[in-house]
């Protein structure tokens, strides 16, 4: 476990090459090659969880409020590193986050303790984790700028037009329910919202998902 994690760090760690050999060995020694099954909850925004770095996959960060409502900040694919999750190491990071696994995940997970430690010590470690977290920063103010002040229609055509991007395909395999945990909204309304889109021609909607139809006019309100 230990080799494969350290051929990962390696090629993703910028700072690798200038730590010394013992803090290499000490971060080789504190990580685990996890296989996360599709559902589990990874991080429960109470604990340090660690740093994680996605092999295989995919896993989604979220906010959730007291009520329970959630809403997607953004996900994690293949190569992609999660600092949220190790808030020892980010002292900065005051809000909670959750991590859930979207699909079955591999993943590569230092002990945030153990990632903290060496961080103090090196300064290039602490440089690449602030560095790590702020770049995902873009993608949270991009969905905060959604919910805020774009209307609902756009919003869901913004969605649907980039789980197609990302998917490869016309038929987004999600529930009405799914779809709104994404967006931070009720799944009544995003059931409505599918229902005018339906109605609209623009997309056809099924016990297997959402298929777009027209996706001209998807594009259009997604403008």
């Amino acid at each position: 476990m230990e080799i494969k994690c350290e051929h990962i760090y390696k090629e993703n760690f910028p700072f690798w090459e200038k730590i010394s050999d013992a803090d290499r060995e000490y971060i080789c020694q504190n990580s685990h090659m996890i296989t996360y099954p599709k559902g589990r909850n990874i991080h429960n925004g109470e604990e340090c969880s660690g740093v994680i770095f996605v092999r295989s996959g995919s896993l989604r960060l979220y906010m959730m409020s007291d009520e329970g409502k959630e809403i997607t900040l953004y996900r994690l694919h293949r190569g992609d590193l999660c600092m949220l999750s190790a808030s020892c190491v980010l002292d900065a990071i005051t809000f909670d986050v959750f991590v859930d696994a979207e699909e079955d995940s591999q993943c590569c997970v230092v002990s945030g303790p153990a990632f903290a430690a060496v961080s103090r010590r090196n300064p290039d470690i602490r440089i690449f984790a602030l560095e790590t977290a702020v770049s995902r920063f873009s993608d949270v103010m991009w969905v905060m700028q959604q919910v805020l002040f774009m209307s609902m229609d756009k919003r869901l055509a913004i969605f649907l037009s980039d789980e197609s991007a990302r998917t490869g395909s016309d038929t987004i395999a999600l529930t009405h329910g799914q779809i709104a945990r994404y967006m931070g909204s009720a799944r009544e309304v995003v059931s409505r919202m599918l229902k005018y889109f339906a109605g609209e021609g623009i997309v056809e909607v099924s016990r297997g998902g959402v298929t777009i139809l027209d996706k001209k006019r998807l594009r259009d309100l997604a403008l």
